[in-house]
């Protein structure tokens, strides 16, 4: 056999093994999807990390997916987005679980547990000891595949006008306030509510509330809230780590193909990674800001974190009891952070 004959064939041959292992990318049809940002575009880690989303799947998928950021409000409201992508009006929203604990009481549990755990742990549990396997069972109850997307740092607890000396103190007022810690703060005699981000500066300006929690120092900075309350109070005890995700219509996620769904996968846990280590570095800078701008740093003493703890243990009974997947979700949890602690109290300095 001649020597060009052997090598068209050699060609013939690796053309054709080269098509048969061609990654399936190649062959998907374009998606250009519309995603509702909870938080402006503008604000650190709960509007950027979203914002990411769209830049980082446009460079992983080579433009076979385009999911595409939109302003809080450019869509639909906030609080709103959760029925939204249920119904396909949407196809995704980047939110937090816990914004949905009115309607979805057990997604708290996947959102932010008030003396919960610091990021490893938090992520340890959900992706290897059961929760995932929760979370997704739940979701897709409403038409909801969701993807987790991102992780904050621990939060700040209170912004307040005149200094607060005991949480004692917090009868009677009306705060902002987030998740299973509002619930708990009721227990005190607060008035708490859930407000979308742009509507608590105001709220807090014209008196509407008497103080608020939002997030961590950077993003209250942006916010400006120590143009009116100077007093600010730590740790955050209610959100020591929050997960963030991306919300996807169920029928839209299971038309996509398995390359796309890995792609979103892919792009969303370094989204996590990206969310703690960024989350963890620009509050340094932050605190030293906001300390030149006359904010005063207060630190709960511990007899007031024991009566918070108190409260909480109250509301985590009283959900458990209420919501038969609260109690699944949370038991799990429990489970898991039991045996955790026999590895963290040897392999952590205290």
């Amino acid at each position: 056999m001649k020597l060009g004959t052997l090598l068209r064939g050699a060609v013939f041959a690796l053309a054709a093994s080269a098509a048969a292992i061609a990654p399936s990318s190649a062959e998907d049809e374009k998606v250009s999807w519309k995603m509702a940002g909870t938080f402006s575009s503008s604000l650190p880690q709960l509007g950027t990390l979203g914002k990411r989303v769209e830049s980082q799947i446009a460079k992983v998928s080579g433009g076979s997916l385009e999911i595409r950021f939109y302003e809080p409000n450019a869509l639909v409201p906030p609080l709103e987005v959760f029925d939204a992508v249920s119904v396909g009006a949407i196809d995704a929203a980047f939110s937090t679980p816990g914004f949905w604990g009115g309607k979805v009481p057990a997604l708290q549990v996947f959102a932010a547990l008030p003396f919960g755990p610091a990021s490893p742990e938090y992520m340890a549990w959900f992706y290897f000891g059961g929760g995932k396997e929760i979370f997704d069972e739940i979701y897709a109850k409403y038409g909801i595949h969701s993807v987790m997307c991102g992780m904050l740092a621990p939060e700040g607890s209170g912004w307040f006008r005149e200094e607060v000396k005991s949480v004692d103190d917090l009868a009677g007022l009306k705060l902002r306030f987030f998740g299973l810690g509002a619930k708990a703060l009721e227990k005190f005699g607060v008035s708490a509510q859930l407000l979308a981000a742009p509507d608590v500066y105001p709220a807090l300006d014209r008196g509407v509330i008497d103080g608020l929690e939002f997030v961590q120092p950077a993003i209250d900075l942006k916010m400006g809230f120590y143009q009116i309350a100077k007093h600010y109070y730590f740790p955050g005890w209610h959100q020591q780590s929050t997960f963030f995700d991306l919300m996807i219509n169920k029928d839209k996620w299971d038309a996509l193909s398995q390359t796309q769904q890995a792609q979103i996968e892919a792009v969303c846990g370094d989204n996590v990674r990206y969310g703690i280590a960024e989350g963890e570095a620009i509050q340094i800078p932050a605190l030293k800001e906001l300390k030149e701008k006359g904010v005063e740093i207060h630190q709960w003493s511990d007899e007031d974190l024991a009566k918070l703890k108190d409260a909480v243990d109250e509301v985590i009974a009283e959900q458990v009891a209420g919501d038969a997947d609260f109690k699944r979700a949370y038991e799990s949890f429990s489970s898991f952070r039991e045996d955790y602690a026999t590895w963290k109290d040897i392999g952590y300095l205290k």
